[in-house]
């Protein structure tokens, strides 16, 4: 397909990016220390760390890693925590000592846990408290040599830190009881790592970054693996794009989203500290009352979001009222922007939400619609710089402007595979390097792209992918059940929800039980929320349960 999209770029904006200059995310990250080291850089529950102390504070972690815990370059590390200042922290020095980080989300049940755990070769974890009884149970089953248990309030400064700590165990009680004999407290990890000396590593492109968790096109979550030469190629992909309406050293990022997720990953975490930003971290957005009064105390000039979050904002006494001067830019992802919401936004803040598009396995921002956008078009935007885009058919032939097909994106961002998955990871990467994103979209003669359908039936709740395997799997394994199909409907509130089809093998079978049994195995969001007894499943000539007909009901 011919780039027409470039001559849609605005002024600007470069063709291609350069991104060779980089061997890592840590030559970024460090490159803004120096350059802005006494700029704020995190801020979480009123504790703001600068870049030269979130420097120091990831090198005591790396050395820790290092010079205690023995972890050695190329060695595995999952992160299960939600947006706390730790995580920055464990983030780069992880990196400092060469460790890839696995991000895992802290709300797994156990088995969704040891699935990860098992399946990355983790080597360590750092986690929350409030999840520790999760890791309890899966822990000797799991490939895990040494455990790292931080409370909420460590990494904050001063009184503050015992404050938060004492209010959340001994007042809210939200830390259940859990037994890790082994785990070593973040405190005496910083404490003790500040001895240490680091021996610096020497990252390459082609060393892993991320172990990052997908459902991919289908089934099982599978760990997509993600160079630094893909997360350095995306971050410039992005910084380039965003650099006409950013100025470097001046913004303050709202983070809502967790950097657990690959959108606040790159998009907040390293884009903006490519800018010498301020990310704030906001550690539970669904308390909406509490986020719209953190953000009462900034100035902010940037936010992310997808739509529920922009949605519930918008929905919440108090958000109309705050100060919007210096907010510039609202970029919406993850699942797709409703024209309403986006209409309603514009009129209380007075800026359009500039929505983008991208993947796990892309790093991962694809597309992206210009910063001097002014009203909401609808549509995912151009490719980014350095990237092309196919729309094709079924059999990979190329499709004429304004016709449907497979979403194909090539890019140096596009994952090096999934892990340890050649067969998964050839149904979707050819050999010369484009990847079938399993979306059908549009595109017009301007290189605008437009989602139209999805061709897997991934159910998108708030921007987190649910796979309907998944979900049928651990219903179908309760004992009085017989068959069961999943599908997403349409909600308010995000976007879609899960719906499921149950056929009875027991005549006594209740909804409460289904829910109750759904509880105990699946993370909240996957939890259907309508549940719908049915004789019999839909199904095709060969037995394929016709979840599409399911839908249409």
């Amino acid at each position: 397909m011919k780039k027409v999209w470039l001559d849609s770029y605005p002024e600007g904006v470069p063709h291609e990016v350069e991104y060779d200059q980089y061997s890592s995310v840590l030559d970024i990250f460090e490159e803004s220390v120096a350059q802005y080291g006494d700029k704020p850089a995190f801020t979480n529950m009123g504790t703001t760390l600068t870049y030269k102390e979130l420097d120091e504070q990831a090198k005591s972690f790396a050395g820790y890693l290092q010079g205690t815990l023995g972890m050695q370059a190329g060695d595995r590390i999952a992160v299960m925590m939600p947006n706390l200042l730790q995580y920055p922290i464990a983030l780069f020095g992880a990196m400092k000592a060469g460790l890839t980080v696995i991000n895992v989300n802290p709300l797994y049940t156990a088995r969704e846990l040891k699935h990860q755990l098992n399946d990355s070769s983790a080597d360590a974890i750092i986690i929350v408290a409030n999840f520790a009884h999760t890791l309890q149970e899966v822990i000797d089953e799991s490939p895990l040599k040494h455990v790292i248990v931080t409370e909420m309030g460590d990494a904050l400064k001063g009184f503050k830190s015992f404050l938060v700590n004492f209010m959340i165990k001994k007042v809210k009680k939200m830390i259940p009881p859990y037994n890790l004999p082994n785990a070593i407290s973040y405190k005496e990890v910083i404490t003790e790592g500040k001895k240490q000396s680091l021996n610096p590593v020497q990252l390459t492109q082609n060393d892993i970054a991320f172990l990052q968790y997908t459902g991919g096109t289908t089934g099982v979550s599978k760990g997509a693996v993600l160079t630094h030469g893909n997360m350095v190629a995306n971050i410039q992909q992005c910084s380039g794009w965003l650099s006409t309406l950013l100025v470097p050293g001046e913004e303050i990022i709202i983070t809502a989203l967790p950097m657990y997720h690959i959108f606040a990953l790159t998009a907040n975490c390293m884009v903006f500290c490519k800018l010498g930003g301020q990310n704030v971290l906001i550690t539970n957005p669904r308390d909406m009352p509490g986020f719209v009064k953190e953000l009462s105390k900034y100035k902010f000039t940037a936010i992310t979001g997808v739509n529920t979050l922009f949605n519930g904002l918008l929905h919440t006494p108090g958000f109309e009222s705050l100060d919007f001067s210096r907010t510039h830019m609202a970029l919406g992802g993850g699942m797709a922007i409703q024209e309403a919401v986006a209409n309603h936004w514009k009129k209380v803040t007075g800026i359009p939400i500039i929505e983008a598009y991208g993947l796990t396995e892309t790093s991962p921002a694809a597309t992206m619609n210009p910063m001097n956008l002014t009203e909401f078009n609808g549509t995912i935007g151009l490719p980014i710089s350095s990237t092309e885009v196919s729309i094709r058919d079924e059999k990979g032939k190329e499709l004429p402007f304004g016709e449907a097909g497979g979403l194909w994106i090539r890019g140096p961002q596009v994952m090096r595979g999934y892990l340890e998955r050649p067969e998964e990871t050839a149904k979707v990467l050819t050999e010369d390097g484009w990847f079938a994103t399993g979306d059908v979209a549009t595109m017009d003669e301007k290189g605008f792209c437009k989602i139209v359908d999805r061709k897997k039936d991934m159910i998108l709740v708030s921007g987190f992918n649910v796979y309907p395997n998944e979900i049928e799997e651990v219903v179908v394994s309760h004992d009085k059940v017989l068959e069961v199909a999943a599908v997403g409907i349409p909600s308010e509130s995000s976007g879609e929800v899960v719906k499921i089809f149950v056929v009875k093998k027991d005549p006594s079978l209740t909804e409460e039980e289904i829910l109750a049994y759904c509880k105990e195995n699946l993370t909240g969001y996957k939890i259907p929320k309508a549940i719908e007894f049915i004789p019999e499943l839909p199904k095709s000539n060969v037995g394929k349960i016709l979840r599409r007909e399911l839908r249409d009901k």
